[in-house]
């Protein structure tokens, strides 16, 4: 009871609190988000909205990278890199209340422009393919606002694609109450799921150690209906996304902004950056509910890849006898070691035509093994190819050509 009541009186003070602001500006990314009082990293419908927009103006979110480190390659290593829980991920700018919003809209955000940073990392722990591919490589980007190069990975050369990764609202009480209770479960029955965490975790008052809620802040890994980490390449300047309302000002805030990523990400990160988003916003009332998750539109221009030609590989869920993939051993079958071949299984698929492809970039143009997964998680587009011939869908991995420079 005390904490409904501690919640029904912050969500009150959302209300009430802020003032606009003639240039509106959030978040500071010289900033890390301990330090910011304009950066959150953490989800629950009592964080404070600490600036405020109306419908129509021009919102500057400065973001920063989704380790919420320094890039400068001078700066001295952060020690909260090392937390084996991600404690700073992922920094966002906002949340900003936009005036006139209430449960129940649709929050309509048009993405303006994105300046990127002077530098990224890439890295390929964990991922996709963490069973395949074992040994960590880190690479260190050096950006302009044309394209992206890296000492560390001579012969490539990456265009300007960038997006926000996360673009989000708060989550409403019922919502957020309902994706914790569901997150549990799925843990306990022992799937993938970073549950709340208080280390390093900003606001700290709210989400922090300690903090009112902070065994209940929501992580920021997965996206979830009210959207946040999208992680769709596609959600580049002139694209709209829209979002459910689920608070009295929604809350909107946006990080983890990609200067490129491949469709699928796979090594777990793109290019990750620093860099300041520009949009708009507006309200739509009595809107679709949009209860499965976020929309977007835009020019058709983005859907294609960076390049001229392209090579591609193909994928179907095909695997050896005894064999278990990693992402449904939880489920603890018995039939699945006994198969060579699953049914529609699409992640199967995708495993299967990245692998591929990483054996091609490694034989044809000499690079590791784990240099190759780096390349596939910022340039390698993975489509659906058919989800009908039954049992083996299909899945494309898709690699533009002219990334390839020389030497």
């Amino acid at each position: 009871m005390k904490k409904l009541l501690i919640l029904f009186i912050l969500l009150s003070l959302n209300q009430f609190y802020i003032q606009a602001q003639d240039k509106i500006i959030v978040g500071n990314n010289a900033l890390n988000c301990l330090e910011d009082p304009n950066c959150i990293n953490r989800l629950h419908p009592a964080i404070p909205m600490t600036s405020l927009a109306k419908p129509g103006d021009t919102i500057y979110f400065n973001s920063r990278n989704c380790d919420d480190v320094d890039l400068n390659p001078n700066a001295p290593k952060d020690p909260r890199i090392d937390d084996p829980q991600w404690g700073t991920v992922h920094p966002m700018a906002g949340p900003v209340h936009i005036e006139g919003t209430e449960a129940g809209d649709v929050l309509k955000v048009t993405i303006q422009k994105i300046i990127p940073g002077n530098w990224a990392f890439t890295y390929t722990e964990g991922g996709f393919l963490s069973d395949e591919v074992g040994n960590t490589l880190s690479v260190k980007w050096k950006l302009n606002s044309e394209y992206a190069t890296s000492d560390d990975l001579p012969g490539i050369r990456l265009p300007n694609r960038s997006f926000p990764g996360i673009v989000t609202v708060l989550p409403g009480i019922e919502q957020h109450a309902k994706i914790l209770a569901r997150e549990s479960e799925l843990l306990k029955a022992g799937g993938s799921v970073m549950m709340p965490y208080g280390k390093y975790a900003s606001p700290i008052e709210i989400c922090g150690e300690g903090g009112i809620f902070s065994e209940e802040c929501l992580r920021t890994i997965p996206p979830r209906e009210q959207g946040g980490n999208l992680d769709i390449r596609y959600l580049q300047s002139g694209v709209t996304i829209y979002l459910p309302c689920e608070l009295p000002g929604c809350g909107l805030a946006i990080g983890d902004v990609h200067y490129i990523q491949g469709d699928g990400e796979v090594s777990g990160t793109a290019l990750e950056m620093d860099a300041t988003v520009i949009v708009t916003t507006e309200v739509l009332k009595g809107g679709r509910k949009l209860g499965r998750g976020p929309h977007f539109e835009g020019p058709s221009s983005l859907l294609n890849i960076p390049s001229e030609r392209f090579y591609a590989t193909t994928g179907f869920p095909l695997k050896n006898r005894e064999e278990i993939p990693s992402d449904i051993a939880y489920l603890a079958s018995e039939k699945i070691p006994q198969l060579e071949n699953l049914s529609k299984d699409v992640s199967l698929a995708a495993k299967n035509a990245l692998l591929e492809m990483i054996d091609y970039i490694s034989l044809t143009y000499g690079y590791t093994r784990e240099e190759s997964y780096l390349i596939a998680s910022v340039a390698v587009d993975l489509r659906i190819g058919q989800l009908v011939d039954v049992p083996n869908v299909g899945v494309t991995a898709i690699l533009p050509m002219d990334i390839f420079v020389k030497n």
